[in-house]
């Protein structure tokens, strides 16, 4: 079942006084990238990325070029499904419409390298990110600053007619390849250096992730950060203190669609090709359960799904080319009902998941209480 990550009250500490909510928002604030989650969490968090990090590092140098280029695909993928854990798992908004930015930004690139002859990396990227930005404010706007506050079902069900609405227009336009898509897109260059699969592609890809990672790392625990968290756990009560969720959320909707954008580049770029299904609601629903598998809500999670996901069907689609959708089915069906808050949840608790923030902030308001 499709649903937000269940409400916590200890996650709520640093706004619970109506007296005081700016002290304390600005306390959590404070101490947040120092003490964002507590019982422990942070040194096993950081022995999980520090693995992924030095898995990923290595294994070109372990793997054939054929396999090089699929886990190029991979880690653009688990890009993508970065952008949607952001959407999802810390602000609550289930968008089965990511597919749309990606796609969009695919398109772009496309159509920048096709018609304008166009391939510089400096242009094609920022171009993509762009894009996926551009579209994410606009479908967000329509979608969250109503003049009443948009439901989960009306926000999921508007993404997916978007993401329905996009492939319709693909498969139908003549000028984007309709039902064929638009192929042999040349690769991106910088200078007369053409950046063609292999490792040298695998490894701009993986950078890009590592960075677009840490940012969103720093930015969940930032102040912004602290307010979608209590906008995950209690949005009436962050707007009882005068944040303007709505405006919160259509803010970091609009940023998950640019780093899905950015997904997107990279993706038309490696591939060579894209088509209408980049945009539709197979590819948005297909990240949905990269987050599912991996875990929402500690972006390290949806790195961990989109590998094993497609690392998954890869190798069943090798070796049992009549069932493996079925098996491969079976066993993201076993997960989600076995463990609802994902394969990560296995090493993280949920206190851990979620975190406790502002733990070090009220402590230290309690000892400035007490010598004074």
């Amino acid at each position: 079942m499709l649903t937000t990550p269940p409400k916590k009250n200890k996650a709520m500490n640093a706004v619970e006084r109506p007296s005081v909510p700016t002290l304390e928002v600005n306390l959590a604030a404070a101490e947040i990238g120092e003490t964002a989650f507590a019982g422990g969490v942070r040194p096993v968090l950081f022995i999980i990325e520090g693995l992924v990090l030095i898995g990923a590092i290595v294994l070109p140098m372990m793997l054939h070029d054929y396999l090089t280029v699929f886990a190029t695909r991979v880690v653009i993928l688990a890009l993508f499904a970065l952008s949607f854990d952001l959407v999802w798992g810390y602000a609550g908004i289930m968008s089965f419409g990511q597919a749309l930015f990606f796609g969009s930004a695919g398109y772009a690139v496309a159509l920048l390298a096709r018609d304008l002859d166009i391939t510089s990396i400096l242009l094609v990227l920022p171009a993509g990110t762009l894009i996926g930005l551009v579209f994410a404010l606009l479908l967000g706007g329509f979608l969250l600053l109503g003049r009443h506050p948009a439901s989960v079902i009306f926000v999921s069900l508007g993404t997916l007619t978007g993401a329905y609405a996009a492939d319709r227009l693909a498969r139908g336009w003549y000028y984007l390849g309709g039902q064929n898509g638009i192929p042999s897109i040349p690769p991106m260059t910088l200078g007369t250096y053409e950046f063609s699969e292999g490792p040298v592609f695998y490894y701009l890809a993986l950078g890009l992730l590592v960075t677009v990672y840490l940012a969103c790392r720093f930015l969940v625990r930032s102040q912004f950060g602290l307010a979608l968290a209590g906008l995950r756990e209690n949005e009436q009560r962050i707007a009882f203190f005068g944040y303007k969720t709505q405006h919160l959320k259509a803010i970091v909707f609009a940023i998950g669609g640019a780093i899905a954008g950015l997904a997107g580049s990279l993706y038309a770029s490696q591939e060579g090709f894209v088509w209408p299904n980049m945009v539709g609601v197979v590819v948005s629903t297909q990240v949905v359960l990269y987050v599912l598998f991996g875990g929402s809500g500690t972006l390290i999670g949806a790195v961990i799904g989109t590998a094993i996901v497609e690392g998954l069907s890869f190798w069943l689609s090798d070796n049992y080319r009549d069932i493996w959708p079925i098996i491969l089915g079976l066993l993201l069906l076993g997960v989600i009902l076995f463990r609802p808050l994902g394969l990560i949840s296995m090493v993280l608790t949920e206190r851990e998941r979620v975190g406790s923030f502002a733990a070090k902030a009220q402590k230290k308001k309690a000892e400035h209480h007490a010598a004074s």
